[in-house]
């Protein structure tokens, strides 16, 4: 049974490591639902995420005699960096087990703690079962990245200083993977403030907690896919369902689509570098999940460990949706001047080119024709419907892709 006292105590562990991440009110997310939106900056902690504050309570907590024999974990990438950089702060070996498609910076964050890294399975539950095995052979202590009283008590203490700022808070949004942070929050924010709802967000692509939750009884997800991999937790822990079923007020879900715009959003609008889980709760609110109006919420960014390429993917797909860049494919005469007169039409319409590519030996061609695949810089939905008219109305033949 996990109390605020074992919270208080955590928290009393992590005084010399801890970074008191800031809260700040998100003006645009306030005014847009009549209500007070702050964010909790946990993607500023050290090594990027919220998952240090209950590794390195739980390794703290582990005898110097166990900790001689090492430490062994498994994860996604936030608590394998939590473990590494506790470990390390201790002086105890470390073996992190993470899925093989764990992004880079990730995999690059964990051995620059000095842990051993072994990249294993499909996604965490492989990898967790590697890790199990590896810790019955070598009988050294795990590590468990949510189901855990010590790791859930350190992620309590988000709670803590969540609610010594701002005491009158009304709800709390929490991303959910295993459910380890959603756990230690709401015990808190509950035995702080018994009318205090906390609400949890998990990603279509991994529904387990949320059919669970419904249901009342532990169901795993056949399988995950989504772009929140800090939250792709494919099987459902009884012990964690039972915590959420007792302080949980209500679970729902986001898409990738809206977990890609809400990182552009926190990107562009906060100057916040966020991953996908990190985003979460932020995208239950911009897409109208939760009911803040005339409330007063505070939406847990639990992380920022993104991989650049993904960051490269969501931007550029974030301003097409958002008609600030227009991808096209033209057919026109292959002849002198052609591509001349083309691009007289955009530069009359104020469009920017900033990619372009020639092609005359397709076999689709028809001889004498060619095929030009652009992309525009365009200055929203009204814009492009110019340049379109104009294509049209000079006789062209095109495609928007």
């Amino acid at each position: 049974m996990i109390t605020i006292d074992n919270i208080k105590e955590a928290k009393k562990n992590l005084e010399e490591i801890r970074e008191n991440t800031p809260i700040t009110k998100a003006p645009l997310l306030s005014e847009m639902f009549k209500s007070e939106v702050f964010l909790k900056k946990e993607n500023l902690q050290l090594t990027g995420s919220f998952k240090l504050r209950g590794a390195y309570n739980k390794i703290a907590n582990i005898s110097e005699d166990k900790r001689a024999k090492g430490v062994v974990a498994a994860s996604a990438g936030n608590h394998a960096q939590g473990v590494a950089f506790s470990a390390s702060k201790f002086g105890c070996e470390a073996t992190i087990f993470m899925p093989e498609a764990t992004p880079l910076t990730k995999v690059s964050g964990v051995k620059a703690y000095g842990a051993n890294v072994v990249l294993h399975g499909e996604n965490f539950d492989e990898a967790y079962a590697a890790a199990i095995k590896f810790k019955e052979q070598n009988d050294c202590e795990f590590v468990h990245p949510f189901a855990d009283d010590d790791v859930i008590a350190g992620q309590g203490t988000i709670s803590l200083e969540i609610l010594e700022q701002i005491p009158d808070l009304k709800q709390i949004i929490v991303p959910i993977g295993g459910g380890g942070l959603i756990s230690g929050i709401a015990i808190a924010a509950k035995a702080i403030n018994p009318d205090i709802k906390v609400i949890g967000v998990v990603a279509s692509g991994a529904r387990g907690m949320k059919e669970s939750y419904k249901s009342q009884t532990p169901i795993d997800s056949a399988s995950v896919r989504t772009i929140a991999d800090g939250i792709a937790v494919r099987d459902v822990n009884p012990k964690l369902l039972n915590i959420i079923l007792d302080y949980v007020d209500h679970i729902v879900e986001v898409s990738d689509n809206e977990i890609a715009n809400a990182i552009l959003f926190l990107l562009e609008k906060h100057k916040l570098v966020v991953e996908g889980a990190g985003a979460a709760s932020t995208a239950a609110i911009m897409h109208g999940k939760i009911d803040i109006e005339d409330s007063k919420v505070c939406a847990i960014v639990s992380g920022g460990n993104i991989d650049v390429t993904m960051i490269s993917q969501i931007i550029e797909k974030g301003l097409v949706k958002s008609y600030r860049k227009m991808n096209l494919i033209i057919k026109l005469r292959d002849k002198p001047g052609a591509l001349t007169e083309l691009s007289n039409i955009f530069r009359d319409c104020g469009a920017n080119i900033v990619q372009i590519d020639y092609d005359r030996d397709s076999v689709q061609l028809e001889f004498g024709d060619a095929q030009i695949t652009m992309s525009l810089e365009t200055k929203g939905e009204e814009h492009q419907k110019l340049i379109k008219d104009k294509l049209k109305g000079n006789g062209y033949r095109f495609k928007q892709i």
